[in-house]
């Protein structure tokens, strides 16, 4: 009798000192491996950083250049269903790029500002500013406008593609340009579909959303933008739900054909990480 209950007495003991433990600190999380030479991540409802890097720094956007020219395209009120053609004047002559749309295509203004936000059509982004009223320098004057209106001090629009190295602008301004894009519900649906096919003249092409992150399963994207330069790199700006956190993630000056779309998913599984219960070290 007595030793059972020294057992007992033992084993409450032993209860009582575990109980009486501090519950193990959650397991730190490291912050992503982010590849790209600027980034920053924002959370969208609160306004918290969670991630920068560089996020000051004034940089060519590429084809981001193309939420703004939607926006004040958007603005203008004109007809969606307003057939436009292409001139000689959508050529590019900076680059030498060429189009899948030959010069004399006409297309709605609602499919030109489709392709030019899911598939960075440059003829079309610049029909779509060339018929904005009062003409391409108009509408180029109401993008530089809107940026100042939503306090992106460090950003400047010179033309509607894209292609110029002179639209410029940081990190820090461009969660302010997707945040006032996702708005428009226009841009959250044509920028986000994964591919569609307009009749150009008699054969129908097909076109695809220039982030394969709209494909994948994973996301949850409400916005997207792709963007190539030689002296841009290759940018990605989204705005997505992780976790059920609303987020803005800007990622620009990425050199590897795949570095955003890695940069990308690395943030989503860092912020599960936390959502399981790890802890940030910390934002840069």
């Amino acid at each position: 009798m007595r030793f059972l209950q020294s057992a007992v007495l033992l084993c409450a003991a032993l209860l009582l000192t575990a109980l009486a433990r501090p519950a193990a600190a959650a397991a730190p999380v490291a912050l992503p491996d982010i590849r790209s030479h600027a980034a920053l991540v924002v959370r969208t409802d609160t306004g918290t950083v969670l991630y920068s890097k560089n996020a000051d720094d004034t940089l060519p956007i590429a084809s981001i250049t193309k939420l703004m020219t939607a926006m004040v395209v958007l603005d203008a009120g004109q007809s969606m269903d307003q057939i436009l053609t292409l001139t000689d004047a959508d050529r590019d002559r900076l680059r030498g790029t060429g189009s899948r749309l030959p010069i004399g295509t006409r297309l709605s203004r609602r499919d030109l500002l489709r392709l030019a936000l899911m598939s960075s059509e440059n003829r079309a982004a610049s029909a779509l500013l060339r018929n904005y009223p009062g003409g391409t320098a108009a509408g180029v004057a109401a993008m530089n406008r809107k940026a100042q209106a939503l306090g992106m001090t460090h950003t400047r629009f010179v033309e509607a593609t894209g292609l110029s190295g002179d639209n410029r602008s940081t990190p820090a301004d461009l969660v302010r340009l997707v945040g006032a894009a996702t708005r428009y519900g226009t841009i959250r649906s044509f920028s986000t579909t994964p591919k569609y096919t307009v009749q150009v003249g008699r054969y129908p092409v097909e076109y695809r959303n220039t982030n394969p992150l709209v494909r994948n399963p994973a996301w949850d994207i409400g916005v997207t933008k792709t963007g190539y330069l030689s002296e841009a790199g290759r940018c990605l700006v989204m705005q997505a739900n992780v976790t059920g956190v609303p987020v803005v993630m800007v990622l620009m000056n990425s050199w590897g054909t795949l570095t955003r779309v890695g940069d990308a998913n690395r943030v989503r599984k860092w912020m599960e990480a936390q959502a399981r219960g790890g802890q940030v070290t910390a934002s840069r």
